[in-house]
């Protein structure tokens, strides 16, 4: 198989891996320098690089566990104890964690969505980067993303927003079901319409 085939191949076939089915070890250093390399690789009108990452592994993850329970503290302030135990957990279910924010700026040309989106493409490639390394991940959002308390927790300045947390590690099992994928004819029309 020619590159342009491994290449179609890889992104036809890429596939998250939920972060119970993966284990140390999280990436190497070079590993992580492969991906975020990758990301530098994301379309990026202006050249604004909004891309920002946040690696939290070891200790880091229960902090981030504690910002989470905060947080559901204070959208539901009479969550009971075993909800808030089960948010804290939500950090704690990959080796490593790689959160992804956008560091807004306001320029006419380029609004802030499509900041957020550029950054959105960059985390695709790491995903991309991660699966040809042999590593699992999968992004992952929520309400965590919109928390102020999380968002201060993590040094986040008033510009820069959240945007996923990607779960990475090690796959536990090389065998992994293929999810079904859609046709695209199902999702494509043309315009104008032919009469």
């Amino acid at each position: 198989m020619g590159r342009n085939g491994i290449v179609l191949q890889a992104l036809t076939t890429r596939q998250s891996t939920h972060p119970r089915l993966v284990t140390e070890p999280a990436p190497s250093e070079a590993d992580l320098d492969t991906i975020f390399r990758a990301a530098m690789a994301a379309p990026d009108h202006g050249a604004l690089r909004p891309w920002r990452f946040l690696v939290i592994e070891g200790a880091g993850l229960s902090k981030l566990g504690s910002l989470f329970a905060e947080a559901h503290h204070q959208r539901e302030p009479d969550a009971t104890e075993e909800a808030l135990k089960s948010s804290e957990a939500k950090a704690l279910r990959a080796p490593m964690i790689i959160a992804v924010y956008a560091h807004l700026r306001d320029t006419p040309k380029v609004p802030h969505e499509e900041q957020v989106i550029a950054c959105g493409c960059a985390m695709q490639l790491m995903l991309l980067a991660a699966e040809a390394l042999g590593y699992g991940a999968t992004i992952l959002t929520g309400l965590n993303m919109h928390s102020e308390a999380v968002h201060e927790g993590l040094g986040l300045a008033s510009n820069e927003r959240l945007v996923g947390l990607i779960y990475i590690g090690t796959p536990q099992s090389e065998q992994r079901r293929q999810k079904p994928r859609p046709e695209p004819s199902e999702f494509v029309r043309r315009w104008p319409p032919v009469a």
